[in-house]
């Protein structure tokens, strides 16, 4: 069975400065390995044995490194895109997409099991499902509550709010390629947008496990942290499940 994955990697890596003046933010290291290498490994280990590396930015330093995948027993290979394409634009350029097929940003560090999420929306009736990770907002100021009239009606000091936000891993069918356009940059916002104008299902999965999108120095310090002290957790077989 061919069980295909796409990996956007051909970000700028602008937010992740002065790190990436020499590398793509996908060949960064995250203690023995770069970012990219650690996301293959967990893919392999979830049962993909076909990867393809959507670049564009620095896209032969990329190939250089990844090659033909033959070094982690999976099929590699690229789709380049000539100019920015945005996050679900560069699908587009694929023309032989399997019936089901996972797409994930080449920037995270997460444990989440790739295998349950693709099986999933398989077995599920949705068109597109997306991993998604509960996030805390912390409110720094006293928030007023006012009636119709502009008169305080309630009142709350330094409130948070909790929202589920998209991981950057999604699973979808072959099918939603149709609304996506040729040659234009078209992101998941835009895809999402069209999605609920024609009411087609989108299925999103909560995950409680490890996420990190690696976009600003905070966040790859706090990688290099976190790697240097639970390695295992992420390059040995995904084990976390979706709550």
């Amino acid at each position: 069975m061919n069980k295909r994955a796409i990996i956007l990697a051909g970000g700028l890596g602008t937010r992740l400065k002065p790190y990436t003046h020499a590398l793509p933010k996908p060949l960064m290291p995250v203690g023995e390995y770069p970012i990219i290498e650690i996301v293959i490994r967990q893919l392999v280990s979830a049962g993909f044995n076909r990867i393809t590396l959507a670049v564009n930015h620095q896209a032969e330093i990329i190939r250089a490194y990844c090659q033909d995948g033959a070094k982690w027993g999976v099929k590699i290979d690229y789709s380049l895109e000539t100019k920015r394409l945005g996050t679900m634009g560069p699908l587009h350029l694929i023309d032989d997409l399997p019936d089901h097929f996972l797409v994930m940003n080449g920037d995270i560090l997460t444990d989440l099991n790739y295998k349950l999420l693709f099986d999933e929306h398989k077995n599920s009736s949705a068109s597109f499902t997306i991993s998604s990770s509960l996030r805390e907002s912390k409110i720094d100021y006293g928030v007023l509550e006012v009636d119709e009239r502009n008169f305080l009606n309630g009142f709350s000091e330094k409130p948070s709010q909790h929202f589920q936000v998209s991981m950057g891993i999604y699973v979808l069918s072959r099918s939603i390629c149709d609304l996506i356009p040729n040659d234009t940059h078209y992101g998941f916002d835009d895809l999402m947008l069209a999605m609920l104008k024609k009411d087609l299902k989108v299925a999103v999965r909560p995950f409680a496990g490890y996420w990190l999108d690696i976009g600003r120095p905070d966040d790859y310090e706090a990688a290099l942290e976190i790697f240097n002290d639970s390695s295992n957790i992420f390059l040995s077989e995904n084990s976390e499940d979706p709550i």
